[in-house]
């Protein structure tokens, strides 16, 4: 799960940038999406129980209608907890999303879904850095994957890598003045 967040987090970088708003206020909406990757491990935590502990990372892309643009880059450390009978899956993750220029904001990521299908739910921005700092804001997030390779670790321990996409199709935010 690695090329999602960090994205958007640029997207807003790019957003804000071209504003040139002095005052703060909302902005508009935003489509922004990423390509991710993602590594972890994979532990056996009940009789039908699994527990995905990783990472996912990728590249932030934002389109403001002329197609995607390179916003920057999310990592996200994240717990996906998973019914081994029919699949359900809840996750919950911290991002932090680096724009080009070093700014970062941070965000809480939650959803629910079923295992390879895909987890819907909320993305809640938490913070910032450099002209970042003092963002809020968030909207609902669709993230899906593909689990791309398992291996046997020692235990009941399973190395993962998985791939995915994350999109957020209305993604609202807010920068203070500075």
């Amino acid at each position: 799960m690695s090329r999602s967040t960090a994205g958007l987090l640029l997207s807003f970088a790019i957003a804000w940038a071209t504003t040139g708003q002095a005052a703060a206020e909302d902005q508009p909406s935003i489509k922004a999406f990423s390509a991710w990757q993602g590594r972890g491990q994979i532990f056996e935590t009940g009789p039908n129980r699994l527990t995905f502990v990783g990472a996912f990372t990728g590249m932030i892309f934002i389109d403001a209608g002329e197609g995607p643009i390179d916003a920057g880059f999310m990592t996200c450390p994240t717990i996906v907890d998973v019914n081994a009978n029919d699949g359900k899956e809840s996750a919950k993750g911290r991002c932090t999303i680096t724009a080009k220029d070093g700014a970062r904001v941070y965000a809480d990521l939650a959803c629910e879904g079923v295992r390879l299908v895909g987890c819907s739910g909320e993305f809640r921005i938490t913070g910032g850095t450099d002209r970042f700092i003092g963002i809020t804001g968030g909207g609902p997030v669709k993230i899906r994957s593909t689990v791309s390779e398992i291996a046997a670790g020692g235990g009941n321990i399973v190395e993962g890598a998985a791939a995915g996409v994350i999109v957020w199709q209305n993604l609202a935010y807010k920068i203070p003045s500075q």
